[in-house]
């Protein structure tokens, strides 16, 4: 009998086949790793924080994680990346009501995200694809901005770049246009480098291709400057005195006007604390006074205890106050803006017209009821519409009333504008979402919106962060978080409209046309490739 000696540990090595297994599996982790890290890159380019620019190669690796895939690894990438990007972003939904609510909105709007990414693998073979790409990524944007619940804006690429150098493309062509402008730079910087290492590898330079990488790139940068002309704080139509109001919150949380008139009595008492000190000769006398949404607790209408209180605020300070109140009125329940003289009362009203899914009415009520009993109760009863925009003429001022979750929209900050509005006022209550991030995102909104439109815009919040903004995205002034506090200044009053005013919905529409003639050649090339290998 022959023996053969097998050498020590070899009995226990991995079999030859075990190594193509690994790095099988490897190549699939790297993908989808990268796929959530660049995600949660583009959520660090968003406010707080003021590092924009990362959007930029977060939708570089986005390319390279997309570019060349099938549609099905394409899908589950793409919603690995809008993952990494939303759950970060939208944790303040979740602050008060528990991570149900926040997981599910996350859940349903990585779904968008993911469908991109489908799009996006299937464009990344034609000619140009860096544009088709960005086309399909504001055609998402698009889709997510009206469905379902008539849409959640939150989260547009264009709201992380109120510090970026490519803002003043919003004044040119609105949120889609400045968006579209990140994207394609990002997507236009991985063609760039993946065309730099194929020459490097190949020893050959695809002309065309990096002339697309090229001008991906340096379009919209160049877009950007010739848009500065664009934004200017100048005062077209005189100035204007305005005081916004913050009178804080009796606590945090959902509970914040739990306590009858609280929110109310603060607002007043901070109104004529700021009276006190125009009487003494400390601040300039306001021509305007601006109080946040929700400042009125108590319907006002209905309860002469708080109409006398406003009345009385209104008196000291001596100037038209505009009060956000809850009002029930025919039957429903109103977010109301209402515009009270300090001589006549209330004159005039806004009432809401996009109110927010799940916080200010309920859908699928009854199924939501039978899954959890909690969260119908939240909403007792759902606010009902209005129907016009808000503008109210305040000593000879147009102030556009934009009440919190509306500035989001593109359409609802776009009318009051088109309605006349030479200044904006985005009345917010904030103190729901606590100190996280929320207000801030919100905040970097107003920025963009005062580029878009080239206005002033003033943001009175409950608990913070309340600020002026000046037509070219300026902070001027702005209070901390939890704080009674006032901001008075003289800000410019403008009536002429940027090309984005002027043109509307017309840059998305064009964008999406894009998107889906991009995907219509990427389907008919696909046929064709098919048939020629069947042939």
């Amino acid at each position: 009998m022959t023996v053969t000696a097998t050498p020590v540990g070899e009995s226990d090595s991995m079999p030859p086949q075990a190594a193509p297994v690994r790095r099988r599996r490897l190549e699939r982790l790297v993908p989808a790793l990268a796929a959530a890290l660049s995600g949660l890159l583009l959520y660090v380019s968003f406010p707080p924080r003021t590092l924009w620019w990362l959007a930029l190669p977060a939708f570089g690796v986005l390319g390279w994680v997309l570019r060349g895939r099938g549609w099905k690894a394409a899908l589950g990438l793409g919603y690995l990346f809008g993952l990494g990007f939303l759950l970060p972003l939208l944790v303040w939904t979740g602050v008060e009501v528990g991570p149900g609510p926040w997981l599910a909105l996350v859940v349903i709007e990585a779904v968008f995200v993911a469908l991109v990414g489908a799009g996006i693998a299937a464009v990344s073979r034609l000619p140009g694809w860096p544009v088709w790409a960005a086309a399909l990524w504001i055609a998402g944007e698009a889709v997510r901005a009206r469905m379902p619940f008539e849409g959640f804006p939150w989260g547009k690429i264009a709201f992380g770049q109120a510090d970026g150098v490519f803002l003043p493309l919003a004044a040119l062509g609105g949120t889609p246009v400045l968006g579209f402008a990140v994207v394609l730079c990002g997507f236009g910087l991985y063609e760039i480098v993946r065309l730099g290492l194929e020459a490097r590898r190949t020893g050959t330079v695809r002309g065309a291709a990096a002339a697309v990488g090229a001008l991906s790139v340096a379009v919209p940068l160049v877009g950007a400057v010739a848009a500065r002309p664009l934004v200017s704080d100048a005062a077209e139509d005189g100035t204007v005195t305005v005081a916004v109001i913050q009178g804080n919150v009796p606590r945090l949380g959902l509970d914040f006007n739990a306590q009858r008139r609280a929110v109310l009595d603060y607002h007043a008492r901070e109104t004529e604390r700021l009276a006190a000190e125009v009487k003494a000769g400390k601040v300039q006398r306001p021509d305007i006074v601006l109080w946040p949404e929700n400042s009125s607790d108590i319907d006002p209408f209905a309860n002469p205890d708080a109409r006398a209180v406003i009345d009385r605020a209104a008196k000291a300070i001596g100037a038209p106050v505009s009060v956000g109140g809850v009002v029930g009125r025919d039957g429903k329940l109103l977010n109301e803006q209402i515009l009270w003289d300090p001589a006549k009362g209330p004159v005039d009203t806004y009432d809401k017209r996009q109110i927010q899914p799940f916080g200010e009415y309920l859908p699928l009520r009854s199924l939501i009821g039978a899954i959890n009993d909690e969260w119908t109760s939240m909403v007792r009863q759902d606010f009902s519409r209005g129907s016009e925009p808000g503008v109210f003429t305040m000593d000879g001022a147009r102030v556009g009333l934009v009440t919190c979750y509306e500035a989001a929209f593109d359409w609802a900050v776009r009318d009051t504008v088109t309605d006349g509005a030479q200044l904006i006022s985005v009345p917010s209550n904030n103190a729901t979402f606590g100190r996280s991030e929320m207000t801030y995102q919100q905040l970097a909104m107003s920025r963009v919106r005062a580029v878009e439109h080239s206005r002033t815009v003033t943001v009175p919040v409950t608990s913070g962060v309340s600020a002026v903004i000046l037509p070219d995205g300026t902070i001027t002034q702005r209070t901390g978080m939890f704080v009674a506090d006032s901001l008075v200044q003289e800000v410019p009053l403008r009536s002429s409209q940027t090309p984005a005013t002027r043109v509307g919905i017309a840059p998305e529409i064009a964008l999406v046309l894009i998107a889906a003639g991009g995907l219509g050649w990427a389907v008919v090339a696909g046929v064709r490739g098919r048939r020629a290998g069947d042939a």
